[in-house]
């Protein structure tokens, strides 16, 4: 569960008094034509702060104008100098990104602050946001909760989810996952996939609430039906393991892919698993080397052994063990036993690597370490054909080893 910041979202043009008395929108073959720049330009220009705000939308969103972020970021500076506070919101969003102004954390945190402390609570979310993160404040948990909390008793749905997320992390407030629970369930029942996806989860872990695998399920479908690819991704795992719903492998496929065509790198690796192992699927190892390639090239660890070990096989793929001792080091090097448990079989036997009974002996440790049997019933195999100082120089490079950081 991470804090959800996007709410970013630049104030609706239609959405204010002044945009509906200048602006006629004209829908002809689905083309939207704005008639209203000029006589907004004269307003803005008078010193009129909501056209001074508006304005900046249209070119921060090239309604009716050339799109021009400077331009926009000049006319939400003379509406938010008058206090302003959509416009201040806006401003401040040109300083977190970047966009028509300089990259400033902390003038974006000055104008969050003002609007947020006229009631904007799109700008009391986004400013918790900044002392949740630490960006142009010291990190401060407990002033983000402050912050999210006003925002979500004002409804603002983000801002809900991601006071729950501070009551479930324990993060400027004791952990309390019935709390937690309740704020979810606020945003969620607003339809919101994200708090959908995160109560799902609480439902499926029991906390908060009593385990519940039907709950979760519905949950998790909420969320995944509004395109969520983790949500998806959850489902997918429920109708595999019939959890919550009947085991269908089919439905798990069908959610597996629709998250992992989205990029979602654990639905890449289980859709591979489905296809490799022709669950729901006609079996299928191309197919199946397909996916666990983009999940590895993603980082996502379990992959990338499941690639190695696709390689070494030559399942879906020419069998090459130089590929295959690639994917096992990116994995091993991660702290993943198993990868380096098979690292240390082609130590053993030469496969993709010269034979060095000592490197095959460091992964061993290091996997058997972390209780892979296999890994421990071949240490003790080999300590039988190495010599005391073979074992010591490999125990030495075990101990000396630290796992690369994602």
């Amino acid at each position: 569960m991470v804090i959800n910041m996007n709410s970013k979202l630049i104030g609706d043009l239609s959405d204010s008094m002044l945009s509906r008395n200048f602006i006629n929108i004209v829908m002809s073959l689905g083309v939207v034509v704005l008639l209203c720049v000029f006589p907004l330009k004269i307003q803005a220009e008078l010193g009129d702060a909501e056209a001074q705000n508006n304005l900046g939308l249209m070119y921060d969103q090239g309604q009716g104008v050339p799109q021009d972020y400077k331009e926009a970021a000049k006319c939400f500076r003379k509406a938010a100098e008058q206090g302003h506070a959509s416009a201040q919101h806006n401003l401040a969003i040109k300083y977190e990104d970047g966009q028509g102004v300089p990259q400033d954390y902390k003038e974006a945190v000055k104008w969050y602050k003002r609007a947020a402390e006229q009631g904007h609570a799109s700008a009391q979310n986004n400013l918790a946001g900044m002392y949740s993160q630490g960006q142009g404040v010291p990190q401060d948990y407990k002033e983000a909760v402050k912050w999210y909390r006003k925002a979500a008793e004002q409804g603002r749905v983000i801002a809900q989810n991601n006071l729950a997320i501070m009551y479930a992390k324990g993060q400027g407030v004791p952990q309390n996952y019935k709390e937690a629970v309740k704020w979810y369930r606020k945003a969620a029942e607003l339809g919101d996939a994200e708090a959908q996806n995160n109560l799902g989860l609480m439902y499926d872990q029991g906390q908060g609430v009593p385990q519940d695998y039907k709950e979760a399920a519905k949950c998790f479908r909420k969320a995944a039906e509004q395109g969520h690819a983790s949500a998806q991704h959850n489902l997918a795992i429920k109708y595999e393991d019939g959890q919550g719903v009947p085991q269908d492998y089919k439905e798990a496929v069908k959610w597996y892919k629709r998250a992992a065509e989205q990029g979602h790198a654990s639905a890449q690796n289980n859709l591979a698993g489905m296809y490799s192992q022709g669950q729901g699927v006609p079996q299928d190892y191309k197919e199946a080397v397909k996916w666990y390639r983009k999940a590895a090239e993603q980082g996502r660890v379990i992959a990338q052994n499941n690639l190695a070990i696709m390689y070494a096989k030559g399942q879906g793929v020419p069998q090459n063990y130089k590929e295959a001792v690639k994917w096992y080091r990116k994995a091993a090097e991660l702290g993943d036993a198993e990868a380096q448990f098979g690292l240390g079989l082609r130590y053993s036997f030469g496969q993709g690597v010269p034979v060095d009974q000592i490197l095959a002996y460091k992964w061993y440790n290091l996997a058997a370490a972390e209780g892979h049997e296999g890994a421990q019933n071949n240490r003790g195999l080999m300590e039988k054909h190495m010599t005391p100082a073979e074992i010591a120089e490999a125990q030495r490079l075990s101990r000396e080893w630290k796992p690369q950081k994602k």
